[in-house]
Protein backbone atom coordinates (compact mmCIF):
# COMPACT_ATOMS: atom_id res chain seq x y z
CA UNK A 1 0.00 0.00 0.00
CA UNK A 2 1.34 3.44 -0.89
CA UNK A 3 2.35 6.00 1.70
CA UNK A 4 -0.56 8.26 0.74
CA UNK A 5 -3.01 5.66 2.04
CA UNK A 6 -2.16 6.26 5.68
CA UNK A 7 -0.65 9.72 6.01
CA UNK A 8 -2.88 12.70 6.85
CA UNK A 9 -0.45 15.56 6.35
CA UNK A 10 3.10 16.31 5.34
CA UNK A 11 5.43 16.80 8.33
CA UNK A 12 6.02 20.46 9.03
CA UNK A 13 3.55 21.60 6.41
CA UNK A 14 1.10 24.25 7.65
CA UNK A 15 -2.62 23.70 7.18
CA UNK A 16 -2.87 27.02 5.34
CA UNK A 17 -0.27 25.98 2.78
CA UNK A 18 -1.89 22.58 2.41
CA UNK A 19 -5.32 24.12 1.86
CA UNK A 20 -3.98 26.59 -0.69
CA UNK A 21 -2.31 23.78 -2.60
CA UNK A 22 -5.47 21.67 -2.37
CA UNK A 23 -7.71 24.49 -3.61
CA UNK A 24 -5.31 25.22 -6.45
CA UNK A 25 -5.20 21.62 -7.62
CA UNK A 26 -8.83 20.72 -6.95
CA UNK A 27 -10.41 23.92 -8.25
CA UNK A 28 -7.86 24.36 -11.02
CA UNK A 29 -8.39 20.82 -12.25
CA UNK A 30 -12.14 21.30 -11.94
CA UNK A 31 -11.95 24.37 -14.15
CA UNK A 32 -9.81 22.60 -16.75
CA UNK A 33 -11.94 19.45 -16.66
CA UNK A 34 -15.17 21.42 -16.86
CA UNK A 35 -13.95 23.57 -19.72
CA UNK A 36 -13.21 20.39 -21.66
CA UNK A 37 -16.53 18.80 -20.72
CA UNK A 38 -18.56 21.96 -21.30
CA UNK A 39 -17.07 22.46 -24.74
CA UNK A 40 -18.07 18.92 -25.66
CA UNK A 41 -21.41 19.15 -23.83
CA UNK A 42 -22.53 22.29 -25.62
CA UNK A 43 -21.50 20.83 -28.96
CA UNK A 44 -23.42 17.65 -28.15
CA UNK A 45 -26.47 19.64 -27.05
CA UNK A 46 -26.49 21.38 -30.43
CA UNK A 47 -26.46 17.97 -32.15
CA UNK A 48 -28.95 16.07 -29.99
CA UNK A 49 -32.60 16.96 -29.47
CA UNK A 50 -34.51 18.05 -26.34
CA UNK A 51 -36.25 14.67 -26.48
CA UNK A 52 -32.92 12.86 -26.05
CA UNK A 53 -32.20 14.86 -22.91
CA UNK A 54 -35.72 14.25 -21.64
CA UNK A 55 -35.27 10.47 -21.91
CA UNK A 56 -31.89 10.67 -20.23
CA UNK A 57 -33.35 12.76 -17.37
CA UNK A 58 -35.91 10.04 -16.71
CA UNK A 59 -33.12 7.51 -16.10
CA UNK A 60 -31.29 9.90 -13.79
CA UNK A 61 -34.05 9.77 -11.19
CA UNK A 62 -33.40 6.04 -10.64
CA UNK A 63 -29.63 6.37 -10.99
CA UNK A 64 -29.43 9.26 -8.52
CA UNK A 65 -31.68 7.48 -6.03
CA UNK A 66 -29.50 4.37 -5.96
CA UNK A 67 -26.24 6.32 -6.06
CA UNK A 68 -26.95 7.91 -2.70
CA UNK A 69 -26.30 4.43 -1.25
CA UNK A 70 -23.07 3.83 -3.17
CA UNK A 71 -20.77 4.26 -0.17
CA UNK A 72 -19.34 7.74 -0.58
CA UNK A 73 -20.63 8.46 2.93
CA UNK A 74 -18.47 5.61 4.21
CA UNK A 75 -15.52 7.16 2.39
CA UNK A 76 -16.20 10.52 4.06
CA UNK A 77 -16.08 8.78 7.42
CA UNK A 78 -12.60 7.55 6.57
CA UNK A 79 -11.51 11.12 5.72
CA UNK A 80 -12.33 12.46 9.18
CA UNK A 81 -11.26 9.39 11.20
CA UNK A 82 -8.42 10.18 13.68
CA UNK A 83 -6.45 7.14 12.49
CA UNK A 84 -6.73 4.76 9.55
CA UNK A 85 -5.36 1.23 9.54
CA UNK A 86 -4.77 -1.12 6.58
CA UNK A 87 -7.57 -3.32 7.94
CA UNK A 88 -10.02 -0.39 7.90
CA UNK A 89 -9.09 0.31 4.28
CA UNK A 90 -9.72 -3.31 3.28
CA UNK A 91 -13.05 -3.28 5.16
CA UNK A 92 -14.14 -0.13 3.36
CA UNK A 93 -13.24 -1.70 0.02
CA UNK A 94 -15.31 -4.77 0.88
CA UNK A 95 -18.28 -2.62 1.89
CA UNK A 96 -18.08 -0.67 -1.35
CA UNK A 97 -18.00 -3.84 -3.46
CA UNK A 98 -21.01 -5.39 -1.71
CA UNK A 99 -23.02 -2.17 -1.76
CA UNK A 100 -22.46 -1.41 -5.40
CA UNK A 101 -23.01 -4.97 -6.57
CA UNK A 102 -26.39 -4.89 -4.82
CA UNK A 103 -27.20 -1.51 -6.37
CA UNK A 104 -26.45 -2.78 -9.87
CA UNK A 105 -28.87 -5.68 -9.36
CA UNK A 106 -31.49 -3.34 -7.90
CA UNK A 107 -31.27 -1.06 -10.94
CA UNK A 108 -31.77 -4.02 -13.28
CA UNK A 109 -34.91 -4.91 -11.33
CA UNK A 110 -36.23 -1.32 -11.30
CA UNK A 111 -35.62 -0.69 -15.01
CA UNK A 112 -38.96 -2.03 -16.34
CA UNK A 113 -40.89 -0.30 -13.53
CA UNK A 114 -39.34 3.06 -14.40
CA UNK A 115 -40.13 2.57 -18.07
CA UNK A 116 -43.76 1.82 -17.21
CA UNK A 117 -44.04 4.89 -14.94
CA UNK A 118 -42.73 7.26 -17.62
CA UNK A 119 -44.46 5.37 -20.44
CA UNK A 120 -41.14 5.24 -22.33
CA UNK A 121 -39.92 1.66 -23.08
CA UNK A 122 -36.42 2.85 -24.02
CA UNK A 123 -35.85 3.99 -20.43
CA UNK A 124 -35.53 0.34 -19.33
CA UNK A 125 -32.75 -0.40 -21.83
CA UNK A 126 -30.88 2.75 -20.87
CA UNK A 127 -31.01 1.86 -17.18
CA UNK A 128 -29.76 -1.68 -17.79
CA UNK A 129 -26.61 -0.40 -19.47
CA UNK A 130 -26.12 2.34 -16.87
CA UNK A 131 -25.96 -0.33 -14.15
CA UNK A 132 -22.34 -0.84 -15.25
CA UNK A 133 -21.50 2.46 -13.55
CA UNK A 134 -21.73 0.83 -10.11
CA UNK A 135 -18.81 -1.46 -10.96
CA UNK A 136 -16.52 1.57 -11.11
CA UNK A 137 -17.57 3.14 -7.79
CA UNK A 138 -15.33 1.14 -5.40
CA UNK A 139 -12.31 2.07 -7.50
CA UNK A 140 -13.19 5.78 -7.29
CA UNK A 141 -14.58 6.16 -3.75
CA UNK A 142 -11.74 4.39 -1.88
CA UNK A 143 -8.83 6.28 -3.48
CA UNK A 144 -10.87 9.48 -3.23
CA UNK A 145 -11.08 9.00 0.54
CA UNK A 146 -7.39 8.21 0.94
CA UNK A 147 -6.19 11.06 -1.24
CA UNK A 148 -8.63 13.53 0.36
CA UNK A 149 -7.53 12.48 3.83
CA UNK A 150 -3.96 13.32 2.87
CA UNK A 151 -5.25 16.48 1.14
CA UNK A 152 -3.47 15.20 -1.96
CA UNK A 153 -5.62 16.77 -4.65
CA UNK A 154 -2.81 16.86 -7.20
CA UNK A 155 -3.24 13.21 -8.17
CA UNK A 156 -7.02 13.58 -8.14
CA UNK A 157 -6.65 16.57 -10.43
CA UNK A 158 -4.62 14.65 -12.98
CA UNK A 159 -7.09 11.76 -12.95
CA UNK A 160 -10.09 14.10 -13.32
CA UNK A 161 -8.57 15.97 -16.25
CA UNK A 162 -7.61 12.79 -18.12
CA UNK A 163 -11.03 11.23 -17.50
CA UNK A 164 -12.81 14.40 -18.61
CA UNK A 165 -10.89 14.52 -21.87
CA UNK A 166 -11.70 10.86 -22.59
CA UNK A 167 -15.38 11.37 -21.69
CA UNK A 168 -15.66 14.50 -23.82
CA UNK A 169 -14.15 12.68 -26.79
CA UNK A 170 -16.59 9.79 -26.31
CA UNK A 171 -19.57 12.15 -26.06
CA UNK A 172 -18.66 14.13 -29.16
CA UNK A 173 -17.83 10.98 -31.12
CA UNK A 174 -21.10 9.33 -30.11
CA UNK A 175 -23.16 12.38 -31.07
CA UNK A 176 -21.47 12.70 -34.46
CA UNK A 177 -21.92 8.96 -35.05
CA UNK A 178 -25.68 9.31 -34.56
CA UNK A 179 -25.98 7.41 -31.26
CA UNK A 180 -28.61 9.86 -30.01
CA UNK A 181 -29.53 9.40 -26.34
CA UNK A 182 -26.99 6.56 -26.03
CA UNK A 183 -24.29 9.22 -26.30
CA UNK A 184 -25.36 10.44 -22.86
CA UNK A 185 -24.95 6.92 -21.47
CA UNK A 186 -21.56 6.27 -23.05
CA UNK A 187 -19.81 9.42 -21.79
CA UNK A 188 -20.26 8.76 -18.02
CA UNK A 189 -19.17 5.14 -18.43
CA UNK A 190 -15.90 6.31 -20.00
CA UNK A 191 -15.50 9.08 -17.40
CA UNK A 192 -15.79 6.88 -14.32
CA UNK A 193 -13.84 3.97 -15.75
CA UNK A 194 -10.82 6.13 -16.57
CA UNK A 195 -11.09 8.01 -13.29
CA UNK A 196 -11.24 4.78 -11.29
CA UNK A 197 -8.17 3.31 -12.95
CA UNK A 198 -6.06 6.44 -12.53
CA UNK A 199 -7.12 7.26 -8.95
CA UNK A 200 -6.62 3.67 -7.79
CA UNK A 201 -3.12 3.75 -9.21
CA UNK A 202 -2.34 7.14 -7.63
CA UNK A 203 -3.54 6.13 -4.16
CA UNK A 204 -2.10 2.62 -4.30
CA UNK A 205 -5.49 1.43 -3.08
CA UNK A 206 -5.81 -1.84 -5.00
CA UNK A 207 -6.02 -4.07 -1.93
CA UNK A 208 -7.68 -7.38 -1.18
CA UNK A 209 -11.16 -6.57 0.16
CA UNK A 210 -12.19 -7.71 3.61
CA UNK A 211 -15.75 -8.86 4.26
CA UNK A 212 -15.16 -9.21 7.98
CA UNK A 213 -16.70 -5.99 9.21
CA UNK A 214 -16.06 -6.44 12.94
CA UNK A 215 -14.82 -3.16 14.40
CA UNK A 216 -16.14 -1.09 11.51
CA UNK A 217 -19.32 0.00 13.28
CA UNK A 218 -18.27 3.64 13.60
CA UNK A 219 -17.51 3.88 9.91
CA UNK A 220 -20.83 2.22 9.03
CA UNK A 221 -22.79 4.51 11.35
CA UNK A 222 -21.25 7.64 9.87
CA UNK A 223 -21.88 6.33 6.38
CA UNK A 224 -25.48 5.56 7.27
CA UNK A 225 -26.11 9.08 8.53
CA UNK A 226 -24.45 10.52 5.44
CA UNK A 227 -26.66 8.29 3.28
CA UNK A 228 -29.67 9.65 5.14
CA UNK A 229 -28.63 13.17 4.23
CA UNK A 230 -28.19 12.07 0.62
CA UNK A 231 -31.67 10.52 0.65
CA UNK A 232 -33.24 13.88 1.37
CA UNK A 233 -30.90 15.54 -1.12
CA UNK A 234 -32.24 13.09 -3.70
CA UNK A 235 -35.83 13.88 -2.80
CA UNK A 236 -35.29 17.60 -3.27
CA UNK A 237 -32.98 17.42 -6.30
CA UNK A 238 -34.92 14.82 -8.28
CA UNK A 239 -38.49 15.49 -7.19
CA UNK A 240 -38.98 18.00 -9.99
CA UNK A 241 -37.90 15.55 -12.71
CA UNK A 242 -39.84 12.68 -11.12
CA UNK A 243 -43.01 14.77 -11.06
CA UNK A 244 -42.46 16.48 -14.41
CA UNK A 245 -41.64 13.20 -16.15
CA UNK A 246 -45.23 12.13 -15.62
CA UNK A 247 -46.71 15.49 -16.68
CA UNK A 248 -44.42 16.54 -19.54
CA UNK A 249 -43.45 14.85 -22.76
CA UNK A 250 -39.76 14.15 -23.43
CA UNK A 251 -39.34 17.42 -25.36
CA UNK A 252 -40.64 19.66 -22.55
CA UNK A 253 -38.71 17.70 -19.92
CA UNK A 254 -35.54 18.05 -22.00
CA UNK A 255 -36.02 21.83 -22.19
CA UNK A 256 -36.45 22.05 -18.42
CA UNK A 257 -33.54 19.78 -17.46
CA UNK A 258 -31.15 21.47 -19.89
CA UNK A 259 -32.16 24.89 -18.55
CA UNK A 260 -31.54 23.57 -15.02
CA UNK A 261 -28.12 22.28 -16.11
CA UNK A 262 -27.17 25.76 -17.34
CA UNK A 263 -28.49 27.46 -14.22
CA UNK A 264 -26.65 25.05 -11.91
CA UNK A 265 -23.27 25.10 -13.64
CA UNK A 266 -21.59 27.03 -10.81
CA UNK A 267 -23.27 25.36 -7.83
CA UNK A 268 -23.19 21.94 -9.47
CA UNK A 269 -19.69 21.95 -10.96
CA UNK A 270 -17.54 24.48 -9.08
CA UNK A 271 -18.87 24.46 -5.51
CA UNK A 272 -18.64 20.65 -4.97
CA UNK A 273 -14.92 20.79 -5.74
CA UNK A 274 -14.45 23.54 -3.15
CA UNK A 275 -16.58 21.61 -0.65
CA UNK A 276 -14.32 18.56 -0.97
CA UNK A 277 -11.32 20.67 0.07
CA UNK A 278 -13.40 22.47 2.72
CA UNK A 279 -14.49 19.22 4.36
CA UNK A 280 -10.90 17.96 4.59
CA UNK A 281 -9.74 21.31 5.99
CA UNK A 282 -12.66 21.66 8.42
CA UNK A 283 -11.96 18.13 9.67
CA UNK A 284 -8.48 19.27 10.68
CA UNK A 285 -10.08 22.18 12.56
CA UNK A 286 -13.00 20.29 14.10
CA UNK A 287 -11.70 20.82 17.65
CA UNK A 288 -10.94 24.52 17.13
CA UNK A 289 -14.36 26.16 16.96
CA UNK A 290 -13.07 29.70 16.44
CA UNK A 291 -10.78 28.72 13.56
CA UNK A 292 -13.48 26.63 11.88
CA UNK A 293 -15.99 29.48 12.11
CA UNK A 294 -13.53 31.96 10.63
CA UNK A 295 -12.65 29.54 7.83
CA UNK A 296 -16.33 28.98 7.00
CA UNK A 297 -17.16 32.69 6.88
CA UNK A 298 -14.16 33.51 4.72
CA UNK A 299 -14.89 30.66 2.31
CA UNK A 300 -18.57 31.62 2.09
CA UNK A 301 -17.70 35.27 1.42
CA UNK A 302 -15.29 34.46 -1.39
CA UNK A 303 -17.54 31.85 -3.02
CA UNK A 304 -20.55 34.17 -2.99
CA UNK A 305 -18.44 37.00 -4.40
CA UNK A 306 -17.97 34.86 -7.50
CA UNK A 307 -21.38 33.16 -7.52
CA UNK A 308 -23.70 36.17 -7.25
CA UNK A 309 -22.56 38.05 -10.37
CA UNK A 310 -22.55 34.77 -12.30
CA UNK A 311 -26.17 34.00 -11.44
CA UNK A 312 -27.57 37.48 -11.90
CA UNK A 313 -25.59 37.87 -15.09
CA UNK A 314 -27.03 34.57 -16.32
CA UNK A 315 -30.55 35.74 -15.49
CA UNK A 316 -30.26 38.94 -17.55
CA UNK A 317 -28.39 37.41 -20.50
CA UNK A 318 -30.30 34.11 -20.74
CA UNK A 319 -31.88 34.77 -24.13
CA UNK A 320 -28.72 35.62 -26.15
CA UNK A 321 -26.71 33.04 -24.19
CA UNK A 322 -29.05 30.16 -25.05
CA UNK A 323 -29.21 31.17 -28.70
CA UNK A 324 -25.42 31.45 -29.03
CA UNK A 325 -24.38 28.44 -26.96
CA UNK A 326 -27.20 25.95 -27.58
CA UNK A 327 -28.73 27.09 -30.84
CA UNK A 328 -32.12 28.18 -32.11
CA UNK A 329 -33.88 24.88 -31.39
CA UNK A 330 -33.34 25.50 -27.66
CA UNK A 331 -34.80 29.03 -27.66
CA UNK A 332 -37.75 27.92 -25.51
CA UNK A 333 -35.31 27.20 -22.69
CA UNK A 334 -34.17 30.83 -22.31
CA UNK A 335 -37.00 32.11 -20.05
CA UNK A 336 -36.66 28.97 -17.91
CA UNK A 337 -32.94 29.64 -17.45
CA UNK A 338 -33.61 33.27 -16.47
CA UNK A 339 -36.03 32.29 -13.70
CA UNK A 340 -33.94 29.38 -12.37
CA UNK A 341 -30.83 31.55 -12.14
CA UNK A 342 -32.58 33.72 -9.55
CA UNK A 343 -32.88 30.74 -7.18
CA UNK A 344 -29.28 29.58 -7.45
CA UNK A 345 -27.67 32.07 -4.98
CA UNK A 346 -29.85 30.59 -2.23
CA UNK A 347 -28.89 27.07 -3.28
CA UNK A 348 -25.18 27.92 -3.29
CA UNK A 349 -25.24 29.26 0.25
CA UNK A 350 -27.26 26.25 1.32
CA UNK A 351 -24.75 23.66 0.06
CA UNK A 352 -21.84 25.48 1.73
CA UNK A 353 -23.27 24.64 5.17
CA UNK A 354 -22.95 20.85 5.07
CA UNK A 355 -19.13 20.39 5.07
CA UNK A 356 -18.69 22.52 8.19
CA UNK A 357 -21.47 20.71 10.07
CA UNK A 358 -20.20 17.30 8.98
CA UNK A 359 -16.64 18.12 10.04
CA UNK A 360 -17.94 19.08 13.47
CA UNK A 361 -19.24 15.53 13.77
CA UNK A 362 -22.85 16.61 13.25
CA UNK A 363 -23.97 15.02 9.95
CA UNK A 364 -27.44 14.75 11.44
CA UNK A 365 -27.82 18.49 10.85
CA UNK A 366 -27.50 17.87 7.13
CA UNK A 367 -30.11 15.12 7.37
CA UNK A 368 -32.57 17.45 9.11
CA UNK A 369 -31.87 20.22 6.60
CA UNK A 370 -32.37 17.81 3.72
CA UNK A 371 -35.69 16.61 5.14
CA UNK A 372 -36.86 20.21 5.42
CA UNK A 373 -35.80 20.95 1.85
CA UNK A 374 -37.43 17.82 0.50
CA UNK A 375 -40.75 18.82 2.06
CA UNK A 376 -40.66 22.49 1.00
CA UNK A 377 -39.42 21.86 -2.55
CA UNK A 378 -41.65 18.83 -3.08
CA UNK A 379 -44.78 20.80 -2.26
CA UNK A 380 -43.61 23.67 -4.46
CA UNK A 381 -42.92 21.37 -7.43
CA UNK A 382 -46.33 19.70 -7.13
CA UNK A 383 -47.92 23.14 -7.30
CA UNK A 384 -45.70 24.52 -10.07
CA UNK A 385 -45.76 21.60 -12.49
CA UNK A 386 -49.28 22.52 -13.58
CA UNK A 387 -47.87 25.59 -15.35
CA UNK A 388 -45.27 23.70 -17.34
CA UNK A 389 -41.47 24.15 -17.21
CA UNK A 390 -41.85 27.83 -16.35
CA UNK A 391 -44.02 26.88 -13.37
CA UNK A 392 -41.37 24.47 -12.08
CA UNK A 393 -38.74 27.19 -12.40
CA UNK A 394 -40.92 29.59 -10.42
CA UNK A 395 -41.29 26.94 -7.72
CA UNK A 396 -37.52 27.01 -7.19
CA UNK A 397 -37.58 30.78 -6.65
CA UNK A 398 -40.50 30.59 -4.24
CA UNK A 399 -39.25 27.65 -2.16
CA UNK A 400 -35.48 27.95 -1.87
CA UNK A 401 -35.36 31.09 0.34
CA UNK A 402 -37.59 29.28 2.85
CA UNK A 403 -35.36 26.21 2.70
CA UNK A 404 -32.22 28.29 3.22
CA UNK A 405 -33.74 30.15 6.18
CA UNK A 406 -34.55 26.87 7.95
CA UNK A 407 -31.07 25.50 7.24
CA UNK A 408 -29.30 28.60 8.54
CA UNK A 409 -31.35 28.49 11.73
CA UNK A 410 -30.27 24.89 12.32
CA UNK A 411 -26.66 25.02 11.05
CA UNK A 412 -25.18 28.31 12.20
CA UNK A 413 -25.11 27.41 15.94
CA UNK A 414 -23.18 24.24 15.08
CA UNK A 415 -20.71 26.18 12.93
CA UNK A 416 -20.45 28.93 15.53
CA UNK A 417 -21.49 31.76 13.20
CA UNK A 418 -24.29 34.30 13.48
CA UNK A 419 -26.85 35.32 10.92
CA UNK A 420 -25.49 38.86 10.84
CA UNK A 421 -22.04 37.44 10.02
CA UNK A 422 -23.50 35.68 7.00
CA UNK A 423 -25.51 38.72 5.93
CA UNK A 424 -22.47 40.96 6.28
CA UNK A 425 -20.39 38.56 4.21
CA UNK A 426 -22.75 38.59 1.24
CA UNK A 427 -24.05 42.17 1.42
CA UNK A 428 -21.40 43.78 -0.80
CA UNK A 429 -21.51 41.09 -3.53
CA UNK A 430 -25.33 41.27 -3.53
CA UNK A 431 -25.39 45.04 -4.01
CA UNK A 432 -22.64 44.93 -6.62
CA UNK A 433 -24.38 42.16 -8.55
CA UNK A 434 -27.70 44.02 -8.55
CA UNK A 435 -25.96 47.13 -9.86
CA UNK A 436 -24.28 45.05 -12.55
CA UNK A 437 -27.58 43.44 -13.56
CA UNK A 438 -29.26 46.86 -13.86
CA UNK A 439 -26.47 48.10 -16.12
CA UNK A 440 -26.69 45.00 -18.33
CA UNK A 441 -30.48 45.28 -18.67
CA UNK A 442 -30.13 48.95 -19.65
CA UNK A 443 -27.57 48.15 -22.34
CA UNK A 444 -29.54 45.17 -23.62
CA UNK A 445 -32.64 47.27 -24.14
CA UNK A 446 -30.68 49.66 -26.33
CA UNK A 447 -29.01 46.97 -28.47
CA UNK A 448 -31.96 44.58 -28.77
CA UNK A 449 -31.77 44.99 -32.55
CA UNK A 450 -28.32 43.35 -32.69
CA UNK A 451 -27.78 39.63 -33.28
CA UNK A 452 -27.25 37.45 -30.18
CA UNK A 453 -23.62 36.75 -31.10
CA UNK A 454 -22.94 40.51 -30.96
CA UNK A 455 -25.10 41.26 -27.92
CA UNK A 456 -23.74 38.53 -25.67
CA UNK A 457 -20.03 39.58 -25.59
CA UNK A 458 -21.02 43.22 -25.15
CA UNK A 459 -23.32 42.38 -22.22
CA UNK A 460 -20.73 40.14 -20.56
CA UNK A 461 -18.00 42.76 -20.90
CA UNK A 462 -20.19 45.51 -19.45
CA UNK A 463 -21.26 43.24 -16.60
CA UNK A 464 -17.66 42.42 -15.65
CA UNK A 465 -16.63 46.09 -15.74
CA UNK A 466 -19.68 47.19 -13.74
CA UNK A 467 -19.28 44.54 -11.03
CA UNK A 468 -15.56 44.84 -10.43
CA UNK A 469 -15.78 48.61 -10.77
CA UNK A 470 -18.39 48.71 -8.02
CA UNK A 471 -16.27 46.48 -5.79
CA UNK A 472 -13.20 48.62 -6.43
CA UNK A 473 -15.06 51.75 -5.29
CA UNK A 474 -17.26 50.43 -2.46
CA UNK A 475 -15.67 47.14 -1.34
CA UNK A 476 -11.92 47.62 -1.43
CA UNK A 477 -11.21 45.29 1.54
CA UNK A 478 -12.94 42.48 -0.34
CA UNK A 479 -10.87 43.23 -3.44
CA UNK A 480 -7.71 43.14 -1.33
CA UNK A 481 -8.76 39.81 0.17
CA UNK A 482 -9.35 38.35 -3.27
CA UNK A 483 -6.03 39.72 -4.52
CA UNK A 484 -4.18 38.26 -1.53
CA UNK A 485 -5.79 34.88 -2.14
CA UNK A 486 -4.76 34.93 -5.80
CA UNK A 487 -1.19 35.98 -4.94
CA UNK A 488 -0.86 33.06 -2.54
Amino acid sequence: MSEVALRSNQPGESLGATVRSAVLWRSGSQIVAQLVQWAATFLVIRILSPGDYGLFAMTQVVLTFLNMLNGYGLASGLVRAPEVTPRAIRQLFGMLILLNGALALAQLALAPLAAAYYREPLVADLLRVQALLYLTTPFVALPFALLSRAMDFRHQAKANIAASIASAAAALGGALAGLGVWTLVLAPLVLFTIRGVLMTRAAGSLVWPSFDFRGAGGLARYGGIAAGAQLFWFLQSQADVFIAGRWFDAHALGLYTTALFLAQIFVGKVVPALNEVAFSAYSRLQHDQEALTAAFLKGMRLVMTAALPFYLGLAVTAEPLVLVVLGEKWAEAAPIVAVLACAMPFMTLQVLLAPACDARGRPGVGVANGATGALILGVAFLAGVRWGPEGLAAAWVAAYPLYLAASLWRSLPVIGARLRDVAGGVAQPVIGSLAMAAAVVALDSSVAWASPIVRLPALVALGAVAYFGWLAVFARPLIRELAALIRR
